[in-house]
This record gives C-alpha cells, structure tokens and sequence, in this order.
C-alpha cells in the first residue's frame, strides 16, 4: 500500500463518503494549518484550566492544609507573597477573561477576516504576559502579576478564532464542521488531564531558586512553548487567499449575494437594488432575512454554550472546595486536581469516539445525547447528596459523566450554526458564541466556589433548571436544528 493510502486511510478527517477531493461539502484546508491552529486551541486550553484551577484555590484553600496546591503558580498565594490582599487576587485570577471581551472587539474589526494576524498576537501578548508573570518574584512587585494576568487576557481571543476558522465556509466544508469541532473537544478533554497534573508535578521545584520556582515555573515554560509555536506559525501557517477587489455590480448586490448559502432552505431569493447600500443598512437588510425560528436556534445554541461552559466551570471549581469540605473525603487541593485529571483521561476515548459519530449522526441528536449524559450525572449527584450517600466512586461517576456529556455539547454549538446561516455571518456567530462561552466559564466558576456556602443542593439544583431550560428549547425546534452531518 503506498504511503499516501495509508495516511488517507488512518487520516481522522477522511470519510468513507467522499470520492472527489475537491467536493465542496468535504473540502478541508491544508493540514499544517489546521494542525496549528487545533493545537493553538489545546495550548488555550491548558492554560485556561490552569488558570481555572487557580481561581478554585481562592475557595478551596481551608488552613488546616497549609501552602498545599492543585498547581504550580497560585494566583492566590502568589499575590499575598508579594503583599497583595484576597480582593486583589481575585482580581488577577479574574481579569484575563475580562481583556479577552474587549480585545475581540477592535481585533475583529482589522482581521480583514484572516487569521495570521490575530495568530501573531495572541503569541506576542501570551509570551510578554508570561514572562511578566515569571518575573514578578524575581522583582518583588505586585502590580507586574496583574499586567502579565492583562497581557495573556489578550491572547484569549484565539479562542474564538479557533472556533471561527473550524466553521469557517471559505475553508471548512459544510461536512467537516461538527468533526472538526469535535477534534477542539478532544484538545479541552486534554487540557483537562494534563493542566493539573504538569501544574502539580512542577511545584515540586520548590522555592529555592528565585527565577525559576514553583510560582514561576509554569509562566517561563509556557512563554518557551508559546515561542516555539510561533516559530511554526510563521513558517508553516497558510492565511485565507483575499478574494479579488468587488466590482461595482458585486457591490451593489450585497444582500442577494449573501444569500447563496449552503443547506439553508430557509432563505429565498431577494430583489438587487441598483445602487450599492452603506453598511448599516445592508446589516439591517441581512437582519431583515432571518426568520424567527432561525433566531430561535441562534438564542437555543447560545444558550446551551454559556449552559455547557457554566457546569463545566462550576464543577472544576467547586469539586476542591466540595472534596476539601466532605468528612469522608478531606481532599487537599493536589487530591482534587488528580481527580479532576482522572476524569477527564476517562472521557478521552469517547470524545475520540465522538469524531467518528459526528460525521454518520446528525448534530441536534449529538446535543440531545450530550444533554442526556450530562443530566443524567447531575440528577445522580443530586440524589447523592438527598440520601448522603457520597463517596469518591459515586463523585467519580458523577464528574465523568457531567464532564463527558457537556464536553460533548459544547461541540455541537457553533458548528451547527454555521450550517444554518449564511457564510457571511460566521464572524458574528463566532463572536457571540465564544462570549457566551466566556460568560459561562466566568459565572460558573464563581458559582463552583460558592457552592458549599450555598448548599450543594442548591447548587446542582440551579445546574438543572438551567439544563431543563435548554431542553425545552431545543425540543421546540428540533425540526428547525437539522442539518448535514459531518
């Protein structure tokens, strides 16, 4: 067999559907881009649950257990190192998400719709923010963790161009989106198991050295990979060819234009005006053109992002604050951050499985099942805790489930909007999508935290609502959430 059908046949974005390579439903771009840009999002997404870990410490830190962490560079800890008080670590462990919102917004506006641009500052701002971050002990000032902490904030916005370019219709066939979102998945079930463990594993330097310790450690190795990545990136990353400049009868059809769209029945020709329209009245003319149902599954996918991200959020926070309070479990932080790594190496396998699912089942069906597992772990959890039958099995089931189902969720989101809108529309949707997604990590989290305080009941109760809401959602438009597979 020669070597080119033995990739195409282990290759996990091929499909047993496609015979033409240049079929415009399978169309891919080319695999160093992608690869760059999957693993860009598995770097965001080590880094985001490292920081994710940091923010449960602020809770889950009781003080029979002493300087014990789940990872390396404690916010927490590291700010009342350098004089700082709790407010003004919660401040740092806050802000980054904070930067990332209003970086989007005038990046967004100069991408020109590219992505190499965006690429080259994400891994200048994470570099310089690390580095900042590293040498704040080293120059015993406070106020350099929160610039670094403001610095890497920026580079949070690849998160939505990871997103954005998996969907992009330039590039991404409408058959290959929700698999591609899948791989993005799989990078979030990795960052789970590796940020705690690698986190742990370092602070195990100590202290001795006051450049590279066990608060600094992780900002100078992952400015050295962000380096490295970006050597890659400039060598090897292939942007979107720009289109050549309009004519002005192109201009003067933006609207009908817009409107040759894939697998969207919902659209029907419109009349050209003669003359070119100014741009807020041609995004008004675009509004104008989605239904209501349409805007029913823009409002249920927005929701069931910022749902997914809340759960996940809140449980990685809370399971320290939870395992420290629990008299049967009495975890410190370390134990917690081992558990949560073991859950998400338990669903590893099935969100690999989920990539081959995602191109033989269609996308509303993986969200209905995504949701079911979720629920399932969290009305579990809750009759746990009504019968006070907690223990480290029950919790482990509880968490892989929750993990599982929602990571598989939050698959389904972006990708099945991007079949249902027109082409031109995928920036937006990728913007509202990844603040949705922000909104819930950031609630969640200060949720998790809370979650003892206010009663674990209460706690998974809310979680419930929130999910119950989802499902009426997408059970009224479940004939409006179909699309093509893949």
């Amino acid at each position: 067999m020669a070597l080119r059908d033995l990739l195409t046949t282990i290759n996990p974005f091929s499909s047993h559907q496609e015979t033409n390579d240049d079929n415009e439903e399978f169309k891919l771009p080319s695999m160093a881009s992608l690869v760059i840009m999957l693993v860009m999002n598995f770097l965001l997404q080590v880094r985001h649950l490292h920081r994710t870990l940091q923010r449960s410490l602020t809770w889950s830190a009781p003080a029979h257990i002493g300087i014990i962490f789940i990872i390396v560079s404690s916010a927490n800890e590291y700010a009342e190192y350098l004089g700082g008080n709790a407010t003004f670590s919660g401040v740092v462990i806050g802000i980054p998400t904070g930067f990332a919102v209003l970086s989007l917004i005038p990046l967004t506006q100069c991408d020109k719709g590219l992505y190499k641009m965006p690429l080259h500052i994400s891994c200048c701002f994470a570099i310089i923010g690390h580095v900042a971050y590293a040498v704040a002990y080293r120059a015993n000032f406070l106020y350099l963790i929160l610039i670094g902490r403001c610095l890497t904030g920026v580079s949070f916005t690849m998160f939505m161009y990871c997103k954005r370019y998996c969907t992009d219709p330039r590039i991404i066939g409408i058959r290959r989106r929700t698999t591609l979102a899948g791989w993005q998945v799989v990078c979030q079930g990795l960052g789970l198991s590796l940020g705690p463990f690698l986190g742990g594993l370092l602070y195990k330097i100590g202290f001795s050295n006051s450049i590279f310790n066990g608060y600094t450690s992780p900002g100078w190795i992952m400015a050295g990979i962000y380096a490295g990545f970006w050597v890659l990136v400039t060598q090897y990353f292939e942007d979107i060819p720009q289109p050549p400049p309009m004519t002005m009868m192109e201009l003067s059809l933006p609207v009908a234009k817009g409107l040759e769209i894939e697998h969207c029945p919902n659209y029907s020709s419109a009349p050209a005006t003669s003359l070119p329209l100014p741009i807020d009245e041609s995004f008004r003319a675009q509004l104008s053109l989605i239904t209501l149902s349409q805007w029913g599954v823009i409002i249920c996918m927005c929701w069931f992002s910022m749902v997914c991200f809340f759960i996940l959020g809140s449980w990685e926070a809370n399971l320290p604050v939870f395992g420290a309070a629990t008299a049967n479990l009495r975890w410190s932080p370390f134990d917690a951050g081992n558990f949560i790594a073991l859950g998400g190496i338990i669903c590893f396998p099935f969100l690999l499985a989920n990539i081959l699912a995602a191109r033989r089942i269609q996308d509303r069906k993986l969200l209905a099942f995504g949701t079911t597992v979720g629920l399932a772990g969290l009305t579990t959890f809750l009759s746990i805790l009504y019968t006070d039958t907690v223990n480290y099995s029950s919790l482990f089931a509880c968490w892989c489930t929750v993990a599982l189902g929602f990571n598989i969720a939050t698959a389904i989101t972006l990708s099945l909007l991007s079949k249902q809108l027109p082409p031109y529309w995928n920036g937006r949707t990728s913007i509202v999508i990844q603040c949705s997604n922000f909104t819930g990590r950031v609630t969640g989290t200060i949720w998790g935290g809370s979650g003892v305080s206010v009663g674990m009941m209460n706690f998974v109760i809310l979680e419930i609502v929130m999910v119950g809401i989802g499902v009426i959602l997408f059970t009224t438009l479940w004939n409006k959430l179909k699309t093509k597979n893949g």
